[in-house]
């Protein structure tokens, strides 16, 4: 069952109409298949128009979506015999990012990324999304098992930023965050990120600093939440929409902000319509990057991060 977001009522609209069609022919000798074809493709119809004309916060509610896939979805659908590890070595474990080796096209890897969970209790172990320092820290100690071993790193990004609790900070989540975009920048091997869902702050750039940044077409990417600069520059939330506009979180602008490098299709209506879908191109497309960086060196990764970095916001 699909949840529909406010500017999605005139499909749902349509798609209630065609269930009651159906449930109707079921019931009896009733012949409207023909109807029901036609109330389908103008649904489709409505919603390729739809997503087609997206504004960028119309994009963050999608970035959003209760129903879209997260970690553990795509670890399910896109690689295989993922063996998680856990605990940081210093405090503890976090369950807001996730971690460990695992085989994408039977090329082992180590994948990490956010993990925001899908109903109330999972959302509440996973922290919703937003990593801890130790979260930061398992991140770093994989990220130096793979350089130990040669294995590319793919990091999924989805979180509206790092955890602010008082504990967090006691911790150093601000030296955690940092050590973390430092250890991306020096990774002797390949790093492949992509942003899924939301790229919040410094809590996406802890694991998204490589040398090739994918993201998904419906995904924002921002320094801030566009409620939090609504807050800042307006005094109120509602004027997210503005913010969101102003701030160019959607992958179309950043595509040509240099900020990201490649855009990766969502299935028509967005990943949460068929999460299946989403996760085998996004393997795919994960896939060909990697293909492309195989054969450099570590001296030619790091170079390449550099130079990336480097070159957003320059003329």
């Amino acid at each position: 069952m699909i949840s529909y977001l406010d500017f999605e009522k005139p499909v749902a609209k349509l798609e209630e109409r065609i269930a009651e069609l159906r449930s109707a022919a079921e019931g009896g000798e009733v012949k409207i298949a023909t109807e029901i074809k036609r109330l389908e493709k103008k649904s489709r119809d409505l919603l390729t128009r739809t997503y087609a004309s997206l504004t960028p916060w119309q994009k963050t509610q999608v970035a959003r979506h209760p129903q879209r896939p997260h970690f553990r979805d795509y670890v399910k659908h896109a690689f295989d015999e993922f063996v998680p590890l856990g605990g940081d070595r210093h405090f503890g474990e976090d369950e807001a990012i996730m971690g460990g080796f695992a085989r994408l096209k039977g090329r082992r890897i180590v994948l990490i990324g956010h993990e925001k969970g899908h109903d109330t209790e999972t959302r509440l172990k996973h922290n919703f999304g937003m990593g801890k320092p130790e979260g930061y820290r398992k991140a770093i100690r994989l990220m130096e098992l793979a350089g130990r071993f040669g294995l590319p790193v793919v990091t999924l990004v989805d979180t509206s930023g790092a955890f602010p609790g008082v504990e967090a900070e006691e911790r150093g989540q601000a030296e955690a965050i940092a050590r973390s975009t430092e250890a991306c920048l020096a990774l002797p091997v390949p790093m492949v990120a992509t942003i899924v869902g939301e790229g919040g702050s410094g809590g996406a750039v802890a694991l998204a600093s490589a040398e090739r940044v994918l993201m998904l077409e419906h995904a924002v990417y921002s320094v801030i939440s566009p409620e939090g600069c609504a807050s800042i520059l307006w005094r109120t939330a509602e004027k997210a929409p503005d913010a969101a506009e102003a701030m160019k979180v959607t992958a179309q602008q950043l595509k040509r902000l240099k900020v990201i490098d490649r855009i990766v299709k969502e299935p028509e209506g967005g990943a949460h319509r068929a999460p299946e879908t989403m996760a085998r191109a996004l393997g795919n497309a994960i896939t060909e990057e990697i293909d492309k960086l195989a054969k450099k060196s570590a001296e030619e990764l790091r170079r390449m991060r550099e130079e990336r970095f480097l070159q957003i916001g320059a003329s």
